[in-house]
């Protein structure tokens, strides 16, 4: 556990140099495993993110980033993840500090992943070269993909590194300049990352990171006529919220919002695998996930030994401390976020829906002023409940018994929303056959949570659209255009002698 008790002082990224907002205002940063106040945070005014867009419209039509090839481009995202690597331990403390997930999670998932995403997408093959296309005509036909342009990137504060890489690198890759602007809950690991870019070398402008807790701060960046797409993710609200204003200067958006991802477990499956699975599923970062697996679906031949060996391993769970290496589950975000899932919780006991463990704030002095919040199972959960269609964003488990692969298909395609979904079976054609059914953009088989920066990601429905990662994920940031070269004999168009 870090011994300084200094309040560290964090500075936004602007036009490349790291700058404290107009009028030295900023915003405290609290560590929700204790309630302390443990950084100050620039916080950006409408003039702070004006500032960014003008830094990174110059960049770009001035030609510093988007006039470099794809490897030139390259070299400086890989220095940006040996930068990471270099810097790994402080980032996964501040990871830590800021959202609550526990030390071995920041350590040995968040910060690698961040790192390797930087260099996955600072070493991909060239796939913006121009296409020629077969044509039956006399011209030369060509497919050129272009940068978008200014990009703004807004991410959420449960993963807060891993989903700046994810929007960064491939954004960067295709020759965009960034306004990268992370949650008040989630923004000091990412402006450790903006002073970790500025010591890379990128051109003046080509990234810029403003936090702010102005909502008109945040509402300009996306209205700006400056910027030429948003990639966002966060809730379904924000989103939709998002795409109207978007729509006033009809720019791309691509969007990664809410889910309510179904865990289908027959009775085929490997037992102790989908046990395993399904706590990782729900529990993993205390439930603050997009795909956590929040509807657990049981067929009925196993549902009641599986429910209880899986309410036996909740109750085991370590509660403590994010920066303890024995504790299992940390806390919230923050004392709001676990209001809110605190009246989740209500709701679906008033709904007549049972707790068969967890539902409470921990008892014990170690967890008076920290964001805990037990892990909680429903059992008794109908599919027309609130806590069955709605997203807690919290540890919260909602349990059904199913019969057959057709009912099990149609409760877990009984949401508006489409991010995810596992499917636990050693019938490996079944699980396919399944797989072709789920109405959502990722399935995973006899596991959870594989996440690869070679396959892309995104979801369905309300979920969102739009790709990150792999391959549709670094076009994302890119349009095409058709240039048109005349090839007819003598240089005499139909075009050139119509009239």
């Amino acid at each position: 556990m870090p011994t300084t008790v200094n309040i560290e002082e964090y500075r936004m990224l602007i036009d490349g140099r790291l700058t404290p907002a107009r009028e030295r205002r900023s915003f405290e940063s609290v560590n929700p495993s204790t309630g302390d106040v443990f950084a100050r945070v620039s916080d950006a005014a409408i003039e702070d993110v004006q500032a960014a867009i003008a830094a990174a419209r110059r960049a770009f039509d001035e030609g510093r980033w988007p006039g470099l090839t794809l490897a030139q481009r390259g070299k400086f995202l890989k220095t940006i993840a040996d930068l990471i690597r270099e810097n790994a331990k402080e980032l996964a403390e501040l990871e830590t500090l800021s959202t609550g997930k526990t030390l071995k999670q920041t350590t040995f998932i968040d910060v690698p992943t961040c790192a390797d995403t930087f260099e996955y997408f600072g070493s991909i093959p060239d796939l913006l070269r121009s296409r020629e296309n077969p044509v039956n005509a006399p011209v030369k036909s060509l497919t050129e993909r272009e940068p978008r342009g200014v990009v703004a990137c807004i991410i959420p504060w449960n993963y807060p590194l891993i989903m700046a890489a994810w929007k960064l690198a491939p954004a960067l890759a295709a020759g965009n300049t960034v306004i990268l602007k992370p949650s008040r809950l989630g923004s000091v690991s990412i402006l450790k990352l903006a002073s970790l870019i500025e010591k890379a070398g990128l051109p003046a402008g080509v990234v810029n990171v403003v936090a702010t807790t102005q909502e008109a701060a945040a509402t300009a960046l996306v209205k700006s006529p400056q910027v030429d797409m948003v990639s966002f993710t966060g809730g379904t609200a924000t989103g939709q919220k998002i795409m109207a204003w978007a729509a006033e200067t009809t720019k791309k958006v691509s969007l990664e919002l809410g889910g309510k991802s179904p865990n289908l477990v027959f009775a085929d499956c490997d037992f102790e695998a989908a046990l395993g699975g399904t706590m990782s599923a729900i529990f993993m970062n205390q439930g603050q996930m997009c795909t956590a697996g929040a509807r657990l679906l049981l067929e009925d031949k196993i549902y009641d030994r599986f429910l209880e060996e899986l309410v036996k391993r909740t109750k085991a769970l370590k509660i403590g401390n994010a920066f303890n290496h024995e504790t299992e589950f940390g806390p919230l975000v923050s004392l709001e976020q676990r209001n809110g899932v605190l009246k989740f919780i209500e709701k679906g006991k008033s709904e007549g829906a049972k707790i068969a463990t967890g539902g409470r704030i921990p008892p014990g002095a170690e967890f008076a002023r920290g964001a805990f919040l037990e892990p909680t199972i429903f059992t008794d959960v109908r599919p027309e409940m609130f806590i069955a269609q709605e997203e807690a964003f919290g540890p919260v488990l909602a349990v059904f018994k199913f019969s057959g692969e057709e009912e099990a298909v149609r409760l877990a395609n009984d949401s508006k929303y489409g991010l995810a979904a596992c499917v636990w079976t050693k019938d490996e054609e079944k699980a396919r056959r399944i797989s072709k059914k789920l109405q959502c953009g990722t399935v995973w088989v006899n596991t959870y949570g594989g996440f690869y920066n070679e396959a892309s990601f995104g979801g369905t429905k309300q979920s969102g659209f739009g790709r990150e990662l792999g391959i549709e994920g670094l076009l994302e940031y890119t349009q095409t255009k058709h240039v048109c070269i005349d090839r007819t004999p003598g240089g005499k168009p139909l075009a050139a002698a119509w009239f």
